[in-house]
């Protein structure tokens, strides 16, 4: 599945170049950081209505949809999927207590 996390960043990479008056995402980029964020908060929003509502599609619907942003943000800022998985890689065998204690403030 990283498979389609990192075909997706590649795409995400070319729209860095691509005119914001053909491209959803080139638009975003143009609108900088604070547009990227905020779309952030509205679908987490949305995520979270759609659990709230229990319905399995919209749950799926919306999470993509906040996964799509996210990775937007990411590549805004030069990181891709990778980066979040190895941090998660780094994570297995560590208790969430112990792991959130031992972040640096």
């Amino acid at each position: 599945m990283s498979d389609i996390l990192n075909k997706l960043a590649e795409i995400l990479e070319a729209r860095k170049q691509a005119d914001p008056e053909s491209s959803y995402v080139a638009g975003l980029y143009s609108k900088g950081l604070d547009a990227i964020l905020k779309k952030i908060g509205e679908e987490a929003t949305e995520t979270v209505m759609a659990a709230k509502d229990g319905q399995a599609d919209k749950i799926v619907h919306e999470t993509a949809d906040l996964w799509f942003h996210t990775l937007v943000l990411l590549a805004s800022q030069g990181l891709g999927p990778d980066d979040v998985l190895q941090e998660l890689d780094k994570r297995f065998g560590i208790s969430g207590i112990d792991e959130k204690a031992g972040r640096t403030q």
